[in-house]
């Protein structure tokens, strides 16, 4: 099968071809139809999980997929051949989703696709959707009512900005570029432009009071992460998705969080439901063809996404 993968960490991505894998007891094989692109996928070629969890080489990339079961391994299974299926790969690292074909446990986070919701969409869902979800719970749980979102236009940003709008929780979106249109037709009360200036300026300017709640979703430095922090009032949480809040410098009664996502069925099943029933629109960037995969995860290092990048295994139609 055709497949991009790394065969060392920090390596280019390249396409391969590889054999197609064999489900063990329990697993499905998908016959992959949309795989979509996470900054996690060239982190974590990059080894950003190196020692952490085990991983496989050639490292196949990525793990957000949409596509058929294609194949059932031994045992009881919940799945069918035929079933339109959508999901995210969990360990070991490198039985990635960009490629044709991959085994996935009945019992991980993969679910089956709604009527009314198109494979493409499903494939942009799982990673971003769920890491917004768990993030809005931590936030809300606690009773925070403003959330300043940094690298809001992305993904998980896009997701977030809904989710938390329809949980009446004003969220400051901060972007680069001008995204103030895009932005609040989600749901942002209010958009900064990163790029035009210091950033905690204009955060005071929107939030003269300080917010209750930062999910940076950017930083990689404590130092960023903790200019950022500094909007947040005593109470308040400071969440970062690149593992960076522990070691900042935060303000007294600022708790940090290190968010890490936990993935579930029952999680995907939710965000199906939104996204079929509207209330959760998936923005898709652009489309690409396997081969083409690499160039767009070069881009995503930059910075700057608007919305999902999906690659497009096969096309069945747009239903």
């Amino acid at each position: 099968m055709r497949a991009i993968a790394v065969g060392a960490f920090r390596a280019d991505p390249a396409l391969v071809e590889l054999p197609k894998p064999e489900p063990a007891a329990g697993e499905v094989r998908v016959r992959i139809e949309y795989a979509s692109l996470n900054p996690s996928d060239w982190q974590t070629a990059d080894g950003s999980l190196e020692g952490q969890v085990p991983h496989v080489f050639p490292l196949v990339v990525g793990v957000d997929f949409a596509g058929r079961v294609e194949m059932i391994g031994s045992g009881e299974n919940r799945f069918r051949v035929g079933d339109k299926v959508f999901g995210r790969t969990g360990p070991p690292v490198g039985a990635g989703t960009y490629c044709e074909y991959v085994c996935v446990p009945q019992d991980a986070a993969i679910t089956l696709v709604p009527l009314g919701l198109d494979a493409r969409t499903a494939a942009a869902l799982p990673s971003a959707g769920m890491a917004a979800a768990q993030i809005l719970e931590t936030a809300v749980l606690l009773g925070h009512e403003s959330l300043l979102v940094i690298g809001a236009a992305g993904g998980v940003g896009s997701c977030l900005t809904q989710l938390a709008r329809a949980r009446d929780v004003r969220v400051v979106a901060a972007v680069r570029g001008d995204e103030r249109s895009r932005m609040g037709s989600l749901g942002a009360a209010a958009t900064i432009d990163t790029t035009a200036g210091p950033a905690a300026g204009a955060i005071r300017a929107v939030c003269p009071d300080g917010i209750d709640a930062l999910a940076d979703l950017v930083s990689d430095t404590p130092e960023a992460f903790a200019a950022h922090a500094a909007a947040v009032r005593p109470g308040g949480i400071a969440l970062s998705t690149r593992g960076v809040a522990g070691g900042a410098a935060l303000p007294d009664g600022v708790c940090g969080i290190d968010f890490a996502l936990d993935p579930s069925p029952v999680l995907l099943d939710i965000l199906a439901a939104g996204a079929t029933e509207g209330v959760l629109r998936v923005p898709i960037d652009i489309e690409l063809p396997l081969e083409k995969a690499p160039q767009a995860l070069d881009r995503n290092r930059t910075g700057g996404a608007r919305g999902k990048t999906v690659i497009v295994l096969r096309h069945h139609g747009h239903r």
